[in-house]
């Protein structure tokens, strides 16, 4: 077993830096393509044998320290009571938007074992496979929340504020049912064999750090709380677009910090204190020729080079349409560079 990446997360010595994409199994790779043209999003998600097989891809092609479950953190919302759909070039949609407290009382917390054991199929089944530590993941509660008041992605989040800011209880009351929906779920991977588990704040930059300190981080913290209580696995909380956040996002519980782009990481080093922490690459820069992208991880390399712990990554997923190549390159240099 290659444990490079968790003994980075909890902030021992490694040989190199390991290396992960978010996103890494998924719509650049041709070998992707050619599972995913036979079925739907979602009929993928709910197949183990072949949720599986697209997770190992980016392991066998590029030599990945780390595998991330591949899901969507939308399914845990489905399992709520909710009508879930994937629409071409619109994304997720949920037809019926929760902006009611009927609507809040109508969702259930569901058993992710008997409502999602095609999740916990996937993990048993990658645990057999793998040489490599298993990450499992949720969202995190604003950033599912979002989904369910906007009726899918948004721009402004504009009902969702409008809830926060006017109907408080309401939105506490939804909050707290997807806090408890998204911890029993983090438990039952951590129980079926996930190594790790990253939660996805996606949309947490979208709030002004009071805000932010308010309406989405208390969910964060009960739920690591909770997986405290029952693991000790590695903890990764990914806050998108955080760089205004941080001092925030530090009393999250986590034991890993995932940055994206938007913050120098050597500044980030001195500000999360007793974290390990996981990025930055703007996922784009996947897109320059090699020299100027080798020097660009180098960068990153060298700002990193006090931190905890620390696992290369993109500041975010990385894009459909990435040459698979490029991300070879990106795996070889951290590896190279980070050893010398």
């Amino acid at each position: 077993m290659n444990d490079t990446f968790l003994r980075a997360c909890r902030g021992e010595k490694t040989e190199y830096t390991p290396v992960w994409f978010m996103r890494q199994a998924g719509r650049y790779l041709p070998e992707y393509q050619a599972v995913r043209s036979k079925l739907t999003f979602l009929e993928l998600c709910k197949t183990p044998e072949l949720c599986t097989e697209v997770t190992l891809q980016p392991i066998d092609i590029f030599g990945f320290d780390a595998a991330i479950l591949f899901s969507d953190i939308l399914i845990a919302m489905e399992a709520m009571g909710l009508t879930l759909e994937f629409h071409e070039g619109r994304g997720p949609v949920f037809p019926d938007p929760v902006r009611s407290q009927a609507a809040v009382d109508r969702l259930i917390v569901p058993d992710p074992e008997e409502t999602m054991p095609f999740v916990m199929e996937t993990i048993k089944l990658l645990r057999k496979e793998l040489k490599v530590p298993l990450i499992g993941f949720s969202g995190a509660p604003f950033t599912l929340a979002t989904y369910l008041i906007e009726g899918g992605s948004s721009k402004v989040f504009l009902e969702t504020k409008r809830m926060a800011f006017q109907e408080p209880v309401m939105y506490h009351n939804l909050l707290q049912k997807i806090t408890q929906c998204t911890s029993l779920y983090l438990q039952a991977q951590a129980r079926a064999g996930a190594q790790a588990l990253q939660i996805f704040d996606s949309w947490a930059g979208v709030w002004a750090p009071h805000d932010y300190a308010r309406f989405a981080l208390p969910y964060v913290q009960s739920i690591i709380t909770d997986l405290r209580k029952m693991t000790d696995i590695p903890i990764i909380y990914f806050a998108n677009n955080g760089s205004t956040l941080i001092k925030h996002t530090i009393t999250a519980g986590a034991d890993v910090l995932g940055l994206d782009w938007r913050l120098n990481i050597g500044d980030a080093v001195q500000m999360v204190g007793d974290h390990a922490v996981q990025g930055n690459l703007d996922p784009i820069a996947l897109f320059l020729p090699k020299k100027e992208l080798e020097q660009q991880i180098k960068n990153i390399l060298d700002d990193a080079r006090d931190a905890k712990g620390y696992i290369f990554n993109l500041g975010h997923g990385i894009l459909p349409q990435t040459e698979p190549e490029k991300a070879r390159i990106a795996v070889d240099a951290v590896h190279r560079l980070s050893a010398q």
